[in-house]
């Protein structure tokens, strides 16, 4: 099979690095794709991914036999409807499915139909309105930009000023549009678990679960990214938990979208936080985590593209999953200034002493032979092993081979200490 796949990070590198191990496949083409990438099949860098009509062309003329999509916008571009109209098959939902995690007030009033478990909320368009609703609630305060804001719309805080001032940041244009409806949430604490289904229609096919680590700083301190570790498996999660959110989660929010018309193919993302009155789901994405793809690919045994294509046809009913027994821990290096300014440009060297780990590209380049950074996360280290120590201390030996300025890595990924 020639495969399309549309990305350029971390995660689309994961997954190409596992749809290359297919004997199925015949051709690997990433679109724009990254150094890593590029080792393993070819690259286009002349349509963009977002163009949903430009990928449609190149796909249908190309002759591919599946597209991929790896992150949210050529979804919230439509890129799938776009593929589905000239007959080539893709595994990614259309637009109006997609909007789950391009709507965070959408997500929200599909669950609430679904009758998901989910925190209380309220989602405006007006700036008083938003204003008010915070003065009437207690914190710590959840304040989301509505739409995709890679990753970065996101503020948790006790101070009721800094909530106040973000909701004027939403409405004064700091995301763009994705700012022009902000939804305040209740605020959840407990342990966050990532749980990801590959899904056709109404039927969704569950991953391993997987933990990350969204502040910058050990100890859950500092800023929200889009990452800094990741680990799996989670040993707190049991088995029985993975099933309840297929049948409590998943499905009757597949079968809402099914019964409107617009039936979900594609990876779901569940985030969920583990609370004293039971789970309650977070947010929704329409693709897999970045970094948990880095550690759900190298653990899974079963064959990727055989499975994205049978989704991308319908016919998942009856798919088993096998994995691994080892761990894998992932470290993101990122660069400084990450996650408001990140610098850029920076020379990367070491990767050739790197002989245990898995080493998956997330923002590089090679400019003049060398391989610079591109953006704040640089690159995602795996360690693999027996017990979460050994993957642990193959992921930290790893790392330190690789060196370029300023590069940051947390210490307490898939420690006590990381605050799990």
């Amino acid at each position: 099979m020639k495969v399309l796949l549309l990305g350029s990070g971390g995660r689309e590198h994961a997954i190409g690095w596992k749809l290359h191990q297919s004997p199925l496949i015949t051709r690997l083409i990433s679109c724009p794709g990254n150094p890593g990438l590029a080792e393993i099949g070819d690259l286009t860098t002349d349509i963009s991914p977002t163009d949903a009509e430009a990928v449609a062309a190149y796909a249908s003329a190309e002759g591919v036999d599946l597209v991929v999509v790896g992150p949210e916008a050529p979804l919230a571009a439509g890129v799938a409807d776009a593929l589905i109209e000239v007959g080539v098959p893709v595994f990614g939902p259309v637009e109006y499915a997609a909007r789950l995690e391009s709507s965070k007030a959408f997500a929200k009033e599909k669950m609430a139909a679904a009758n998901v478990p989910t925190a209380g909320y309220g989602d405006f368009t007006d700036r008083a309105e938003a204003l008010a609703y915070l003065d009437d609630i207690d914190g710590p305060y959840v304040v989301k930009a509505d739409g995709l804001a890679a990753g970065k719309g996101v503020l948790v805080t006790e101070d009721i000023q800094e909530a106040r001032a973000w909701v004027d940041d939403c409405f004064d244009g700091r995301f763009a549009e994705a700012g022009s409806r902000v939804v305040i949430e209740e605020y959840l604490e407990g342990n966050e678990v990532s749980i990801f289904f590959i899904c056709s229609g109404t039927t969704a096919v569950p991953l391993q679960p997987a933990r990350d680590y969204k502040r910058l700083l050990d100890g859950d301190l500092g800023p929200n990214t889009g990452g800094m570790g990741c680990y799996s498996p989670v040993a707190d999660v049991p088995d029985y938990f993975t099933q309840w959110t297929r049948t409590h989660v998943a499905e009757p929010v597949l079968r809402a979208l099914e019964e409107e018309g617009a039936p979900y193919t594609g990876f779901l993302y569940v985030g969920l936080m583990l609370t004293e009155d039971g789970p309650q789901v977070l947010e929704f994405n329409c693709r897999l985590g970045d970094p948990e793809t880095q550690v759900l690919m190298p653990r899974l045994e079963t064959d990727l593209l055989e499975l994205l294509h049978a989704g991308a046809h319908g016919s998942l009913e009856g798919a088993d999953l096998e994995w691994s027994p080892r761990y894998a821990v992932d470290l993101v290096l990122a660069s400084p200034g990450y996650p408001e300014a990140p610098e850029t440009g920076l020379a990367i060297i070491g990767l050739d002493h790197v002989t245990e780990a898995i080493v998956f590209h997330a923002g590089t380049e090679i400019v003049d032979g060398k391989l610079l950074s591109t953006g704040g996360r640089v690159l995602n280290v795996v360690g693999l092993g027996d017990n979460i120590a050994e993957a642990r201390a193959d992921a930290y030996a790893a790392a330190d081979l690789i060196q370029f300025r300023g590069k940051h890595v947390r210490s307490d990924i898939a420690s006590t200490n990381g605050r799990e």
